[in-house]
């Protein structure tokens, strides 16, 4: 099984927009993330420790602004807070081994997929193509991947 963790060269090579959104709290401005419309197959991963954390099959177009997911392809790699900022009350995603900020879930997704809304900026996840995923040692995920 890999091992995730806090990569400091990743975190070197964050950009400004990318270094404020996972380690600083930040959210991308609305429709602007490069991942908000990627549709090929494969997987959404850590952009700080490459671990796991969605699968283009749990992405759907849900209107907010971000990429959106029903679901964490690995529910370990996700872990969720109690965020009281701005005067709301809501749950933070974080991952678990790079602690970069996600984004945030909420209980307004598809009722058919379990109900559940994660509201992902684009700028905490790197893309990983289904054809590439096997080389990058994300081959067990394959099978939770709607093929080409």
């Amino acid at each position: 099984m890999a091992q995730y963790l806090r990569d400091p060269d990743a975190l070197a090579r964050l950009t400004p927009e990318q270094h404020w959104v996972t380690q600083e709290n930040g959210t991308e401005r609305p429709g602007t993330g490069a991942l908000l419309n990627e549709k090929r197959p494969g997987i959404f991963v850590d952009i700080v420790s490459g671990e796991p954390l969605f699968a283009s099959s749990d992405k759907y177009e849900s209107g907010c602004g971000w990429p959106s997911f029903t679901k964490p392809i690995e529910p370990a790699h996700v872990t969720e807070l109690r965020d009281t900022t701005h005067g709301m009350i809501r749950t933070e995603v974080r991952s678990t081994h790079g602690d970069s900020h996600l984004g945030h879930v909420f209980p307004d997704g598809p009722l058919d997929r379990g109900g559940l809304r994660y509201c992902i900026n684009s700028a905490s996840l790197r893309f990983v193509p289904r054809d590439e995923m096997e080389a990058e040692g994300y081959g067990a995920y394959l099978d939770q991947v709607e093929d080409v």
